[in-house]
């Protein structure tokens, strides 16, 4: 594959809460060099990378992030919030202290509110795999599965590690046909994202890729 078809797949993503604004404009820059397929962002910065980017790369931001456990309603006014700012995707952390408890019902009932919230708008749901075991990673795909997301995600990047092959693997092969995945947290380079997607991700997830070909 091509860099730039890798880059299609790429969520060129800088979420840490240390970045200075002009970190992020230089990170802009870099997404309108390359031009992945979007930027994940902060939900501050949303209204900043709309004027910047100028509908030329799409932006995606973060809901209860990084650990999942706002409200319900606080998860849908976020989503709304942000959409009507300018981002397009919203990744959204699961509530994983409610799926650990094995209220199910809840996961889905609130999966369905906030992609309800946000009309045509993406959502992907994170489920942070470093947390679940075999089993749960199996349960959670399949319940995320009967839900209205548009995608998977393995992981937020805050988690104890982030995406691995065995993990990826289990979700497609547990998942709805039509339910995207996306990889993320630890992909570091262009040889590492085409694994995953000959593996069949639709998305990477990452704040390293781009950065690594300004060093090549």
């Amino acid at each position: 594959m091509q860099v730039s078809e890798v880059l299609k797949y790429v969520d060129y993503t800088m979420l840490s809460n240390v970045g200075n604004l002009s970190e992020y404009e230089a990170f802009l820059n870099k997404a309108l060099k390359y031009m992945p397929a979007s930027v994940c962002l902060p939900g501050f910065l949303v209204p900043k990378a709309k004027e910047y980017l100028a509908g030329r790369v799409k932006i995606t931001s973060v809901i209860s992030f990084p650990l999942g456990y706002s409200s319900t309603e606080c998860k849908i006014f976020e989503a709304k919030s942000l959409v009507s700012l300018g981002a397009s995707e919203i990744d959204m952390v699961m509530n994983i202290n409610e799926f650990k408890s094995g209220n199910y019902n809840y996961i889905l009932d609130e999966i369905n509110k906030v992609k309800d919230a946000i009309n045509e708008n993406i959502l992907k749901v994170i489920i942070e795999t470093s947390l679940l075991d075999r089993q749960e990673i199996i349960k959670v795909t399949r319940l995320v599965s009967d839900s209205d997301a548009d995608y998977i995600k393995t992981s937020t990047g805050f988690g104890k590690y982030g995406a691995n092959f065995e993990d990826v693997g289990l979700i497609l092969s547990n998942k709805r046909k039509s339910l995207k995945v996306k990889a993320s947290g630890g992909i570091k380079s262009i040889d590492e994202a085409i694994k995953y997607i000959e593996l069949g991700v639709d998305r990477i997830g990452s704040s390293k890729i781009i950065d690594s070909l300004e060093k090549d």
